[in-house]
Parts: C-alpha cells; sequence; structure tokens
C-alpha cells in the first residue's frame, strides 16, 4: 500500500504471542491519515497511543539524534521521549494532534505514525527421545517420526540468539548460564526480567539444552512486552534499535510479531539486516496472506509458517507467497517462565520461527562470516520440499537441517 510524502498515519502493529495452551489470537489494526494525506486507512482507537507518534526523519535531512534533528520537533512542541539510533532514523514523541499536523509538512519529515498498543496472542550430536516433536522433526527429510534429534556437534557455540519478545527467565535450568539480559524497552533499564512466559518458551526452543534447536548457542533477552503482553509500535523499534547497536556477530534476532503493514517496523528490521543480523520473524496467526503483515512481509527477513505433526500447515498460520520456509508449530513443548523448572506446550508461528531461528545459529557456527541473504538461501536450498499439505500458495518448503543425514 503506498503512503503519501510525511504522511501521518495510525498504523497497526499486533504481536502474536503464542503463550496460552488454548491456542492463540492475533489482532490486527490500522488507521486514518491525519492531515494532509491523500492515503486513508480504517482507524482502530483501541490499539492507539493516545498523543504518542513515532517521526521518522529523511535519511538525506540531520540525523535524529542531533541537536539539529531534535529541533525539527521541538519547534512544533512536540516532547521527545525515546530517539533511535539505527533501526530507524527518528524519535517517539508526545504531541497534540494540532502540533503532529505542523511537524508532519516539515520538508525534514518522511513520516509520522501513531504510536499503537501491541499484545499478546515457540562430529554430530544427538538427543534421543527429544521432549518436542518439533526437534524429531526437522532433522529427517519424511515421516515417520524416529524419536530421535540429530544435529552439528557444535550446536551454534559462538552464536548469539537475540529474542525480542516479552523478556526470558535467565535462570531457567533449560539454559544451563547461556542466557542474559540485553535491554528492556519496556522499564527502561538492562534487566530484561520475563513477567509473562512466552519469551521464555522461545528462547528454549531456540537454544535451551533439552528443548532447544542450537543446544550451545548464546541468548540475549530484549524485552518489548509487559507482564500482561502488551507493548507498542516504540518498543518493538527499540528493541530492534539495540539489538542493531549492539549485536554480538555472529548473531540471529527472532521475532514473533505481525500485524497490519507497518513500514516504520518493516524499516527497522531491514537496516538491522543490513548491518549483517539474520532475522526470523512469524508469519502470524490469522489464516491470511502473509503480505499484509509487518514484519512478515519484509523481503529481507526469513518468514515462517507453522505446521503439525502431520506435516499439514497449522490452520491459523498465516500463507502465501511471503513465507520463505515452514517449521514445527502446533503443541510445541517448551521451557516457560512461570519457575526454574517450568514448561509449557503451545501453538503455533511464534513456536515455528525459534527452530528457524535455532537452525540460522547452527549454520552461523559452520559460516560466521555469512550475511543474512547467504543464510536465508542456505536454510530454504536445504528444506525438505512436498512434505506440507495445505501450503494455500506459499513454497512448499519444510524446515531440515540435516538433509544428507535423513
Amino acid at each position: 500500500m503506498p503512503f503519501a510524502p510525511r504522511a501521518v498515519a495510525g498504523l497497526a502493529l499486533s504481536l502474536l504471542m503464542l503463550g496460552t495452551s488454548t491456542g492463540a489470537e492475533a489482532v490486527a489494526a490500522s488507521a486514518t491519515a491525519i492531515g494532509q494525506n491523500r492515503t486513508t486507512y480504517e482507524r482502530d482507537t483501541s490499539s492507539t497511543v493516545p498523543g504518542s507518534y513515532i517521526v521518522t526523519l529523511k535519511d538525506a535531512a540531520t540525523h535524529a539524534d542531533s541537536a539539529e534533528g531534535r529541533a525539527i520537533a521541538e519547534k512544533y512542541g512536540a516532547t521527545i521521549k525515546r530517539t533511535y539510533r539505527t533501526a530507524i532514523n527518528g524519535y517517539s514523541i508526545r504531541a497534540s494532534e494540532t502540533q503532529v499536523k505542523r511537524l508532519a509538512a516539515d520538508s525534514a519529515v518522511k513520516a509520522v505514525t501513531q504510536n499503537r498498543t501491541l499484545h499478546a496472542e515457540g562430529g554430530r550430536g544427538s538427543q534421543p527421545t527429544p521432549p518436542s516433536w518439533g526437534l524429531d522433526r526437522i532433522d529427517q527429510k519424511s515421516l515417520p517420526l524416529d524419536r530421535s534429534y540429530t544435529y552439528p556437534k557444535n550446536a551454534g557455540k559462538t552464536v548469539t540468539a537475540y529474542v525480542i519478545d516479552s523478556g526470558v527467565r535467565i535462570t531457567h535450568q533449560d539454559f544451563g548460564g547461556r542466557a542474559s539480559y540485553g535491554y528492556d524497552a519496556v522499564d527502561h533499564d538492562n534487566i530484561a526480567q520475563d513477567d509473562n512466559g512466552h519469551g521464555t518458551h522461545v528462547a528454549a526452543t531456540v537454544a535451551g539444552k533439552k528443548y532447544g534447536v542450537a543446544k550451545n548457542a548464546k541468548i540475549v533477552a530484549v524485552r518489548v512486552l509487559d507482564g500482561l503482553a502488551k507493548g507498542t509500535t516504540e518498543q518493538i523499534v527499540a528493541g530492534i534499535d539495540w539489538v542493531t547497536q549492539h549485536a554480538a556477530k555472529p548473531a540471529v534476532a527472532n521475532i514473533s510479531i505481525t500485524g497490519g503493514a507497518d513500514p516504520v517496523v518493516d524499516q527497522a528490521v531491514q537496516r538491522s539486516i543490513a548491518s549483517g543480523i539474520t532475522y526470523v520473524v512469524a508469519a502470524g496467526n490469522d489464516n491470511k496472506d502473509a503480505a499484509g503483515y509487518s514484519p512478515a512481509r519484509v523481503r529481507e527477513a526469513i518468514t515462517v509458517g507453522a505446521t503439525t505433526k502431520g506435516d499439514a500447515r497449522y490452520e491459523l498460520s498465516n500463507y502465501g507467497s511471503t513465507v520463505d520456509i515452514f517449521a514445527p508449530g502446533s503443541s510445541i513443548t517448551s521451557a516457560w517462565g512461570s519457575s526454574d523448572r517450568a514448561f509449557l506446550a503451545d501453538s503455533g508461528t511464534s513456536m515455528a520461527a525459534p527452530h528457524v531461528a535455532g537452525a540460522v545459529a547452527l549454520y552461523l557456527a559452520g559460516h560466521p562470516s555469512a550475511p543474512p541473504s547467504r543464510v536465508a538461501s542456505a536454510l530454504t536450498a536445504a528444506a525438505t520440499t512436498g512434505a506440507v499439505t495445505d501450503t494455500h500458495g506459499s513454497p512448499n518448503r519444510l524446515l531440515n537441517i540435516a538433509p544428507r543425514q535423513k
């Protein structure tokens, strides 16, 4: 969908947090343009944050973090709340609608987007009888499952996985001391605790010693959701911005986020990928074309759909040409954040994506200088083809970490 120059648009972004055993729900919203904008969007005021906006400056203009950049917003009476230094050239502000209209017309401004609320919707070594069928499935070409998970012996040891989510319970026994706090965009500090559970589930699927794909990879928690699994676009972009600035490479980032088309989030992910970080994102759980969702529609990211134990597309999984690969996502058992021993079975693309993020870590351990485009090509080339039923127009690729072994 085209956007008019210097448009002020409230845009949708909702997180799919598939952290309840009863399944997930997705909330996607869009909004009406404010001010001089020839494109109109449907407004869902239930998800907007009153008086809160994200300003993106033109790349050819002044950097947002400079005095000149800050002056652009301040001269219209806006109050700058948070400045983004790498993922986008911009900042979040508090302002009235009148102030925003004037700011949007400034020649240095690319766009002003209304902030929105997000909310919730996971040699060679061998692991006999893995606790999750997802691990069992991704190391073999075809069914039936053989009750074993075989993986590269390095198991992602030199790779860091950034989990942009609800935080991580880093003391959970499944992490074995390999998990650490990175950044908390909710509390504005560096203690990214998991007050919800979803982030811990995702992180353990990426790199838990029992539940994980890459059992030796390091995990860094980047918290963008509160204990009620709610957050904002502002916080998501802040999390991506932090990862872009601080990532220890080789690195992979996992985001289980979907929502209405949002160019601000898309740009943040694209820029982070351009910095050399591979991003894995969930396709979403609306049973719709993923091309209408952000950041699922970002071509540079690896977009993941979910499958069942019988290799069918999970009934809620989004689909379409934007989906790069499928991975197990139905009734996936992994660690949970309620205690250091807790675990939970959950379903959805939020569970499928971290399987792929773990596979990325395995690949990067053997190819540490590989750019994101090469990583994506390697995973799709190694995938099992033709195994998934009801792909609904999606590329028929199922994650396979060891195509030559099985």
